[in-house]
């Protein structure tokens, strides 16, 4: 342990981040801001307490191939095994380790979660995210981990009123409250950045062709009037009519002109080509692309554009070159758009203001997914054509 704690005072923390440590236990989860240093603070507090014991990283995928942790533990000159929560019922037996699930994904009660709370039992652990649980049903995992409860069951018989009235199961409301609080107080762990950049959020409003989409909205029918197989697609086309329009495009060259240096978030593979596109027309623009195709590097020179798809890019990477997004249209999930607008905005970013734009339309589909991010929930499509 001495080792540890000389060689520790040779890494820098930030003081927020020290003061976190000291708040953090095994079986605990660390709540920090996109680009707080959560990997980095999990790892000292390892270091601190738990260094007899062999370190073992539940991550996504993408973190895993891209190398991420393996930076940050070659800091602290660790060698863990890296794996990703694809492949966690692997180490469902393993005992006597130190155990980092990073990026939560403890929701529900469904196979992950139950390795999990196996692994728990025989293993110290913490738990990171950067978007906690929004009701108490989302902590369900960890508490019965904890020992609090043995099961989905018991947890629900002590808490849980479903509604007698919906379709689904549907929470109604929580009982005795006050001691699912004091169980949230005691796993939870804050830790935010004090001095962070001025985020500046605008909305900017294109046009759409009205009559295209109200007809397709009627009809549930396309351009070659074939009816919709399903949500997904009706979903699809509406929000293509809405990121087609000519307008939207004007306003992307209108932004790319004011900010030389630009990440483009989008979705569809139809909107990266309408971006490419417009880009040919700038030809003082170098292009870089992050998909499932390509994975080029931030492109270099006085101006660019990088263009994400959501999926591929969200997470696991960090640029401290640029101070400005564009989100091209907005994804239906909550933690994916926050993980998103993380890329720019880390605790050692060299900028005081950073720049977001979120373009979209005033139709039904754009308002719809706006109303569920706004409220910190995914966009749900059958719930918008039941709606």
């Amino acid at each position: 342990m001495e080792e540890w704690m000389f060689r520790l005072t040779d890494i820098s923390m930030y003081e927020y981040q020290l003061e976190a440590i000291d708040k953090l236990q095994s079986g605990m989860i660390l709540w920090g801001n996109v680009g707080s240093g959560k990997s980095r603070t999990s790892l000292y507090f390892y270091c601190k307490n738990y260094s007899n014991k062999k370190l073992l990283i539940i991550t996504t995928a993408q973190k895993r191939n891209n190398g991420e942790w393996l930076e940050e533990c070659k800091v602290f000159g660790l060698k863990p095994i890296i794996d990703s929560w694809n492949n966690i019922r692997k180490y469902e037996k393993y005992e006597n380790y130190f155990i980092i699930f990073d990026e939560d994904h403890l929701t529900g009660y469904g196979a992950w979660s139950k390795t999990f709370i196996k692994m728990a039992k025989c293993n110290d652990w913490l738990v990171l995210t950067g978007t906690p649980g929004d009701n108490y049903s989302e902590f369900m995992t960890v508490f019965i981990a904890k020992g609090w409860y043995k099961n989905k069951r018991d947890f629900e018989e002590n808490h849980v009123i479903y509604s007698r009235y919906s379709k689904y199961p549907k929470v109604d409301r929580y009982i005795n409250q006050g001691l699912l609080e004091k169980h949230r107080r005691d796993i939870l762990v804050k830790m935010f950045v004090e001095k962070r950049p001025r985020v500046h959020k605008e909305i900017v409003i294109t046009q759409y062709d009205i009559s295209k989409y109200k007809k397709a909205y009627k009809d549930k029918r396309d351009e070659n009037n074939k009816p919709f197989k399903n949500a997904t697609a009706f979903c699809l086309y509406l929000r293509k009519i809405c990121n087609e329009d000519e307008s939207k495009i004007v306003k992307v060259r209108e932004l790319l002109l004011k900010h030389n240096k630009v990440i483009i978030f989008y979705n569809y593979l139809y909107e990266k080509e309408i971006l490419l596109k417009l880009l040919k027309t700038m030809r003082t623009f170098n292009v870089g692309e992050y998909n499932g195709q390509h994975h080029d590097d931030i492109p270099i020179g006085e101006r660019w554009a990088y263009l994400c798809q959501y999926t591929a890019a969200s997470e696991g990477w960090n640029c401290l070159l640029c101070d400005t997004m564009i989100f091209f249209s907005m994804n239906y999930s909550y933690k994916a758009m926050e993980q998103a607008a993380g890329r720019i905005n880390r605790v050692n970013t060299p900028y005081k203001d950073l720049y977001y734009y979120y373009l979209r339309t005033t139709s039904s589909i754009d308002l719809s997914i706006n109303r569920a991010l706004s409220t910190k929930k995914n966009f749900n499509e059958s719930t918008f054509i039941g709606g």
